[in-house]
C-alpha cells in the first residue's frame, strides 16, 4: 500500500499545481466575464452546453475507464478506442447541427442555433483526443495532466476574455470553449505521440465493462441537469444565468480543491481492487484527506458569499449569493460519500451504481419541480440541497455494501475536520456580521482578505487542536505531515 499511496500522493501533487493554475484562471475568467456580459448571456450559453453534457452522456463508451481497467490493452485497443470516439463525435455534430433550429424555438432563444452549431464542433474535436494519455494515468504518472490542464485553460481564457473585453458578446463563451477543446486534442499528440488507425475491434470487449457505467452516467447527468433546462424553460434566460453562475461558483472550490486526489483515486483502487483490506484502508485515507480539504473551501466560500460577489461580481449578481451559501456548502458535505464512484468501479460495480444514480432521479425530479413551482428559483436551490444531503447519505451506504466498512467508522475518520469546519464556520459568520456594510471596492477587498485568513486560521488550529487531544491518531494531519517532511528534506542543502 505504501508505494500505491506515494504514487498517489506524487500524482495528487503533480494534480494539484495544475489544479492551482486552472483554479486561479477559471475564478479570473468567471470575474472577467460576468463584469463584461449580461446573465442573459451565461444563460443561453448555460442552455447549449445543459444540451451537450446531456447528449454527450447519452453516448459516452466509457472508453478511458475500460482502458484503465484492462490488464495489458495493445495498439489496437488504443486505436479501437480512437475510432469508435472520433465515429461518436461525428454523430453528435450532426445531431447538433440538425437539432439547433429546432433547440431555439422550443427555449424562445434565437441566439441559441448559433451556440448549438459551435457546440457541436466542440464535440466533434473531443472525438479526436489521442486516447494513448490514458496509459499515464493507468500507470499513476499525472506530469502529462499537468501540461494538459494548464494549456488548454491558459487558451481558453485568453480567447473567451479577449471577446468579452472587445465585443462584450456570449460568443466569448462558446469560442473559449472551442479553443480549449482544440488546444486539448492539439497536446494530447504532443505529450504522447500516436497514429491512429480505424480499426473495429475488441467491440464486445469495450462495451461489457461499460455499459451499466454508461447507463449510470446517463442518469445521474439528467440527475443533475434537468434543472438547468427545468430553469431555462420555466423562468428565462437571466434567472438561469444567475443559476448557472451561482452553481459553477458554489462548486469550484470543492471540485478544485479535490480535483488533484479525485483525478488519482479510480487507477489507484483499480491496482488494488483483488485486495478488500488494503482497498478499505486505501479508501478511508483517501476519503479522510479529501474531506478535510473540501469541507474548509466550500463551507468557507459560503460564509463569505456576500463579500466574494459584491467584490468580483459587481452588484448586478447579488441574487446569486444565496445560490452560493447553500449550494457550496452542500457540495462540501457531498464528499463524504463522494468516493464511492471510482470505488464501485474498481470493484467492477457498475450495475450498483447505475441502481443508485436511478434511485436519485426519481427522488429529484419531483422535489426539484415542487420547488420551483412553490418557490421558483430559491425553491430549485433549496431542493437542491436537500437532494444532495440525501445523495451523500446514500454514497456512504453505498460504500458500507462495497467494501464492508460501516457509516459510523466513515464519519468518524472525517470526524476532525467537521468539528474544526463549525467552528471556523461560526467564527467568520459572526465576524462578519460585526463588519459594516459597504460598497466601496478597496474596504470589500479588506473585509474579505479578514475573513479568509481568520477562516483559515480557526480551521488549522481547531484541527491541530483536536488532533493533539485525540493522540496524534493516523488521518489527513498525518498525510500532510509526511507530504511537508518530504518537501522541506528536498529543499535543504546538500
Amino acid at each position: 500500500m505504501a508505494s500505491v499511496t506515494a504514487r498517489l500522493i506524487k500524482g495528487s501533487l503533480w494534480l494539484s499545481l495544475a489544479r492551482a493554475i486552472v483554479n486561479g484562471l477559471a475564478a479570473l475568467s468567471t470575474f472577467i466575464l460576468a463584469w463584461n456580459l449580461a446573465p442573459s448571456d451565461f444563460g443561453v450559453v448555460a442552455l447549449g452546453m445543459t444540451i451537450l453534457v446531456i447528449v454527450s452522456t447519452v453516448t459516452e463508451l466509457s472508453l478511458a475507464e475500460a482502458l484503465i481497467r484492462h490488464e495489458a490493452p495493445t495498439e489496437s485497443h488504443f486505436s479501437a478506442a480512437w475510432t469508435l470516439n472520433a465515429l461518436r463525435g461525428l454523430v453528435l455534430a450532426l445531431f447538433f447541427a440538425a437539432f439547433a433550429r429546432p433547440a431555439a424555438l422550443l427555449f424562445n432563444e434565437p441566439r441559441l442555433t448559433g451556440v448549438m452549431l459551435a457546440l457541436g464542433f466542440s464535440v466533434f474535436l473531443s472525438g479526436l483526443t489521442n486516447p494513448r494519455r490514458i496509459m499515464y494515468q493507468r500507470d499513476l504518472i499525472f506530469w502529462q495532466e499537468f501540461v494538459l490542464a494548464v494549456s488548454q485553460k491558459l487558451t481558453g481564457f485568453i480567447a473567451a476574455v479577449a471577446i468579452a473585453i472587445l465585443y462584450h458578446s456570449y460568443w466569448a463563451l462558446v469560442v473559449g470553449t472551442l479553443v480549449t477543446q482544440a488546444t486539448n486534442v492539439a497536446v494530447s499528440y504532443l505529450v504522447l505521440p500516436f497514429r491512429p488507425k480505424i480499426c473495429f475491434r475488441h467491440m464486445r470487449e469495450f462495451f461489457s465493462f461499460s455499459a451499466w457505467l454508461t447507463a449510470g452516467q446517463i442518469v445521474n447527468t439528467l440527475n443533475w441537469r434537468f434543472d438547468y433546462l427545468l430553469v431555462g424553460k420555466m423562468l428565462g434566460n437571466t434567472s438561469l444565468g444567475y443559476y448557472s453562475v451561482g452553481s459553477n461558483l458554489a462548486m469550484m472550490p470543492t471540485r478544485e480543491a479535490t480535483m488533484p486526489l479525485t483525478q488519482t483515486i479510480y487507477p489507484g483502487f483499480a491496482s488494488i481492487k483483488d485486495d478488500p483490506a488494503r482497498l478499505a484502508a486505501a479508501y478511508q485515507r483517501a476519503q479522510a484527506l479529501l474531506t478535510a480539504v473540501a469541507l474548509p473551501a466550500g463551507i468557507g466560500v459560503a460564509v463569505v458569499a456576500d463579500p466574494l460577489v459584491r467584490l468580483a461580481l459587481g452588484e448586478k449578481w447579488v441574487p446569486v449569493i444565496f445560490i452560493i451559501q447553500a449550494l457550496a456548502s452542500v457540495f462540501a458535505l457531498q464528499t463524504l460519500g463522494s468516493l464511492v464512484q471510482p470505488l464501485g468501479m474498481a470493484r467492477g460495480q457498475t450495475r450498483l451504481l447505475f441502481i443508485r444514480d436511478t434511485q436519485m432521479l426519481l427522488v429529484r425530479v419531483p422535489i426539484m419541480i415542487a420547488g420551483l413551482l412553490v418557490a421558483g428559483l430559491p425553491g430549485v436551490v433549496v431542493g437542491r440541497v436537500f437532494t444532495g444531503l440525501a445523495s451523500a447519505a446514500v454514497n456512504m451506504v453505498l460504500v458500507r455494501r462495497l467494501i464492508d466498512l460501516p457509516v459510523l467508522r466513515q464519519l468518524q475518520a472525517n470526524l476532525r475536520a467537521l468539528a474544526s469546519v463549525a467552528v471556523m464556520a461560526a467564527g467568520v459568520a459572526l465576524a462578519n456580521g460585526q463588519l459594516a456594510h459597504t460598497a466601496d471596492r478597496p474596504m470589500l477587498a479588506l473585509q474579505l482578505a479578514t475573513l479568509v485568513a481568520l477562516g483559515g486560521f480557526l480551521y488549522c488550529a481547531a484541527t491541530f487542536l483536536l488532533w493533539e487531544l485525540m493522540g496524534r491518531p493516523q488521518g489527513p494531519e498525518t498525510e500532510v505531515q509526511r507530504i511537508l517532511g518530504k518537501v522541506l528534506a528536498k529543499l535543504r542543502p546538500a
